[in-house]
């Protein structure tokens, strides 16, 4: 299995670098789930969790919600565009949009308990996203039980018939 993410970075500022968006973006292209995230809080147990991730079409982020009361998610679309989905419990959709990053970088906001995906409609699409931690990977995200598990030989069929 391909690396999942860069080690946090360190120090008392972080400025994205054009030598990090390379990288970032190399990584995402050779990936195993075509993404990568370089989290820009310096520890795991941040009170908030900052992050950049690369993707290219066809990463699956399986659809979830984050239970958790504070947990709401920003997304900041700093290049390329997504397709962002909401749903009601039976997996139906509620809401589609289509968000890109020009002519002004588009911005989702997401509160807790709902259902939410996206697909990347644009290779070498970076975003920044913003939840308040400290981050829980055992509380942090419930999938919809209606989605098929990442690594399946069930996901390209099911993405295909969902999201095109």
């Amino acid at each position: 299995m391909s690396k999942l993410a860069f080690d946090n970075v360190s120090g008392d500022l972080f400025q994205l670098s054009e030598e990090m968006i390379e990288s970032g973006l190399r990584e995402s292209r050779k990936s195993d789930r075509k993404r990568m995230i370089l989290p820009i809080h310096r520890e795991q147990g941040a009170k908030v969790q900052r992050m950049i991730n690369f993707l290219q079409p066809g990463t699956y982020i399986r659809p979830h919600k984050h239970p958790l009361d504070h947990a709401s998610e920003s997304l900041v679309i700093i290049q390329g565009s997504i397709r962002f989905y909401t749903f009601d419990e039976d997996g139906s959709f509620m809401t589609i949009h289509n968000v890109n990053s020009k002519p002004l970088p588009g911005v989702v906001d997401i509160d807790t308990q709902v259902e939410h995906s996206f697909i990347v409609l644009e290779k070498d699409t970076i975003l920044f996203e913003c939840k308040k931690g400290p981050y829980d990977a055992e509380a942090d995200k419930v999938f919809a039980e209606w989605s098929p598990e990442e690594g399946s030989d069930k996901v390209k069929p099911w993405m295909e018939n969902n999201f095109n």
